[in-house]
């Protein structure tokens, strides 16, 4: 079986987006951060992965619902297969960005230590426009129209986080840099 691990690579500061399923929001937030990254020239610089908390759907493209979305907004999202988070990951990524707090547990659960405990922030935490809320919703069991609603969501919070990477990224060799701090108090 191959390693699914996000690959290590010197000077990329390597970023997991990570829903329930892999297949809904953090397809939609890897898409998103990778289309920013690279229209930003920092391709060369970040990473960007994405991955659930549960193993339904490894394997399987995202959801025909997601394509369809990201395809509205000029995405393409067809190349995704779901997979599964493994906590061993964390030795290789900079900053696990989830989309919900049930994520956010899950994932601080199956840390080790501190250190990964520190990588871990909710997407909507860096979007001083989010309201204070700090999930995103789970358009599964919804129709098209949340899942555009959800698409506009991440997209607002991936910009606000890419805001929030690029300073530092554009200016130092290498990465050079921690966890960037949420935006909204209390986060």
């Amino acid at each position: 079986m191959p390693d699914d691990r996000p690959a290590p690579t010197d000077g990329l500061f390597r970023i997991s987006m990570v829903c329930t399923g892999n297949i809904c929001r953090s397809p939609m937030a890897e898409v998103v951060m990778r289309d920013l990254v690279k229209r930003g020239g920092l391709d060369d610089r970040i990473a960007v992965t994405s991955a659930g908390t549960g193993d339904w759907h490894v394997g399987e493209q995202a959801d025909p619902r997601t394509l369809d979305s990201l395809a509205r907004r000029g995405y393409d999202g067809h190349a995704h297969r779901a997979r599964q988070f493994d906590p061993q990951w964390f030795d290789d990524l900079d900053l696990v960005v989830v989309l919900d707090r049930s994520h956010e547990r899950v994932l601080r659960d199956w840390a080790k230590t501190d250190a990964d405990r520190s990588k871990i922030r909710l997407l909507s935490s860096f979007d001083p426009d989010s309201g204070g809320v700090a999930d995103v919703p789970d358009p599964y069991y919804s129709d098209s129209a949340m899942f555009d609603r959800v698409l506009a969501t991440i997209e607002s919070s991936c910009r606000a986080l890419f805001g929030q990477l690029e300073p530092a990224l554009r200016h130092r060799p290498g990465t050079g840099i921690q966890n960037p701090a949420p935006t909204t108090p209390g986060a």
